[in-house]
């Protein structure tokens, strides 16, 4: 089973790309490197306090996928720096 999720945040102090991409590139590396999923940075690239974030965790069951991606929206959400907007979840057999 996956399980993909597609999180939008707003990034209000970034006054720049270059402030963005440190705050993106924290939260990716600590994803990356705590659960078991793949991440990326899938949308608005060029624009300074906007990004999208795809999210996928495969599992051998449908809970399992899903408890994973809740786990990370949660640390997601965590971060003071940034706000979620929107968050979409998908699931594929």
């Amino acid at each position: 089973m996956i399980v993909y999720a597609e999180c939008s945040f707003i990034i209000p102090m970034a006054a720049s790309l270059k402030d963005k991409r440190a705050v993106l590139r924290r939260m990716i590396d600590r994803v990356k490197n705590g659960y078991n999923v793949s991440i990326s940075e899938l949308d608005h690239q060029d624009l300074w306090q906007r990004t999208t974030l795809g999210v996928a965790a495969v599992a051998s069951s449908t809970e399992a996928a899903e408890r994973e991606i809740r786990r990370v929206q949660k640390f997601l959400e965590s971060n003071p720096e940034w706000e979620l907007t929107e968050i979409q979840i998908d699931y594929v057999r």
